[in-house]
């Protein structure tokens, strides 16, 4: 299959999933409680609903920003419900307060507050219940990223290296990836999605670790030190830039102000989603962004692989073997500063000028419309299925 960096509309013409999502307020209606939505949804609706875990308020600001960035296109009756557990650490009246206050009417939020605790992840409890009302009310799910998932939800020791700040919010999104998929936590169970194959799921960077535990699977607590086997930032250096997650130089000079992040090319698994569905090639090496030190280590039940590192050791994307519309991706196109000129770093004390990662994507074709039309295509997944639905 050839190439397809010259088959794609420009930038301005490209529409991705969060930057449409931020057009959409004045379709949705006031009425709605913001609290419970999915309570108090009329199911026979035409609108095109999205159930998002995490509601931290950078992701909105997330929305906001691509919105000032790319143009984006006018879809009707959509909008964007964030589901939390009441226990988590953030405080999110804050965050209900302000979408009140600033009449963001595209946003609805839906709070879980049944007892809930990590016995109850991979079993069906009083949570599982509220698993099933989002989905069946929503059209997709996308798990966002985060800081570490417990390593003793996937039945391991805890490294020194793990940033478990989150607990109650992992525990939430384990289940509810478990809940959707299936896992070899209990082979016998079905999940939502065996009812409903075509449901599209997306997990970004944490998200995708969170569909491989949900699934069953086991993550690599420290690519630095466990992949790689490097115990010093110093030692980090001798590992091929083009297989760095992070940027070494951030963690080393904070005075400098170096990128956290790092852009960095993947390989594309040939016969799988990116090449058969996207439109990519096996020859395709596209730059994407990430800042991660975690990944999947085994696989969760179902799922395989369609990305890596060049060298292969990291998993960098995978797809569902009976989910079709199922994606986890171990980098970051939703982030801000990937399409902003204005954004602009250096990456290590040997750059002459700083630069804008939009800019070194355009100049590494395909890389820009690689990250680009995995919006456009889980948008579509979104859209097909609403209308079946509603058939």
């Amino acid at each position: 299959m050839s190439s397809p960096r010259n088959r794609f509309p420009s930038l301005k013409g490209i529409v991705s999933l969060l930057l449409f999502l931020s057009f959409l307020g004045s379709s949705i209606l006031l009425a709605q409680d913001q609290e419970r939505f999915f309570d108090t949804l009329d199911l026979d609706r035409e609108r095109v609903i999205i159930a998002i875990f995490y509601s931290h308020p950078g992701s909105w600001e997330t929305l906001a920003k691509l919105n000032e960035l790319i143009e984006v296109l006018a879809l009707e009756k959509m909008a964007v419900v964030y589901v939390y557990h009441q226990k988590e650490i953030i405080d999110y009246q804050k965050a209900i307060d302000f979408v009140k206050e600033n009449k963001i009417d595209w946003i609805k939020f839906h709070r879980i507050s049944v007892p809930f605790d990590r016995r109850d992840l991979f079993k069906k409890s009083a949570i599982s219940d509220e698993f099933e009302k989002i989905f069946k009310s929503s059209d997709g799910v996308i798990f966002f990223g985060g800081y570490d998932i417990p390593a003793y939800v996937y039945k391991k020791k805890t490294s020194l290296r793990a940033e478990i700040i989150t607990p109650y919010r992992h525990f939430i999104e384990v289940s509810a990836a478990y809940h959707l998929l299936g896992g070899f936590q209990d082979k016998r169970y079905k999940g939502f999605l065996d009812s409903q194959p075509e449901f599209p799921v997306l997990g970004i960077c944490l998200g995708c670790q969170t569909l491989n535990v949900g699934a069953g699977g086991t993550l690599i607590q420290d690519i630095w030190s466990e992949t790689y086997e490097k115990k010093c930032i110093e030692d980090v250096f001798k590992i091929p830039k083009q297989n760095l997650h992070r940027n070494p130089f951030a963690f080393l000079y904070p005075e400098e102000k170096f990128s956290f992040y790092t852009l960095h090319p993947i390989k594309l698994e040939r016969k799988r989603k990116f090449c058969t569905e996207l439109g990519f090639s096996p020859e395709d090496i596209p730059l994407v962004l990430s800042g991660h030190h975690q990944a999947i280590s085994k696989l969760g039940m179902g799922l395989r692989v369609i990305a890596t590192s060049l060298d292969g050791k990291v998993v960098e994307a995978v797809e569902h073997d009976k989910f079709p519309n199922v994606l986890g991706i171990q980098f970051h196109p939703d982030h801000p500063l990937l399409y902003n000129p204005q954004e602009k770093f250096k990456f290590t004390p040997n750059d002459r000028e700083e630069k804008s990662p939009i800019s070194i994507l355009r100049e590494n074709p395909p890389s820009l419309e690689f990250n680009l039309k995995i919006w456009s295509w889980f948008k579509e997944r979104l859209i097909d299925y609403h209308i079946k639905r509603q058939q």
